[in-house]
């Protein structure tokens, strides 16, 4: 298991290292001692899976607040997607700034994603499922979310119309986080 990294600090690339045989593979895709050696913290209380069947599906963007901000661990078991984190850490010079990361079922990557940022992703095939450990209890009160295509975020989604929620239709611009924040 290798750690690294990302451009926008609290954001981790985890790349497993899959030991194959004539069998199959087996890989460890997650190791307190790996974790601590890298700074990374976790006390993971819930982990959840999605399904999308259908290619082209945008999840998010979504994060929680408060105490219930959450630290969240995705990979892909099936599929491909195409994963969007937004820093939105008040006090962050990347505040606003969103990144990615290609998530297979084949190339072995995860990603590890600290509290403070908004999270989405877009599906790349049909069929597609994401498994994703959390460290906070899902709390309807403290959820929120930004829309996907806000102008202002300008993220380079791979598809230019998405299958999505209406939930997900209506959620609100960046400037209406600012806003909350008094930034």
């Amino acid at each position: 298991m290798i750690i690294k990294p990302c451009r926008l600090q609290g954001i981790y690339e985890i790349t497993l290292s899959p030991k194959a045989d004539h069998r199959g593979h087996f890989s460890r895709v997650f190791d307190q001692q790996i974790f601590k050696q890298n700074g990374l913290s976790w006390d993971w209380v819930q982990e959840n899976r999605s399904l999308s069947v259908k290619k082209g599906t945008i999840r998010g963007l979504h994060f929680q607040q408060g105490p219930y901000a959450e630290t969240k661990l995705i990979r892909v078991s099936r599929g491909a997607i195409y994963d969007v984190f937004v820093d939105l850490r008040p006090d962050s010079p990347a505040f606003g700034t969103w990144d990615s990361i290609l998530l297979t079922e084949d190339n072995n990557k995860m990603v590890y994603i600290s509290k403070g940022f908004a999270h989405g992703f877009c599906t790349l095939e049909p069929n597609c499922e994401v498994l994703y450990k959390v460290d906070q209890y899902y709390s309807p009160e403290h959820e929120g979310g930004v829309i996907w295509n806000d102008p202002d975020l300008r993220i380079t989604w791979p598809i230019l119309k998405p299958v999505i929620s209406d939930r997900d239709k209506l959620l609100p611009p960046l400037e209406d986080y600012k806003r909350q924040l008094g930034i």
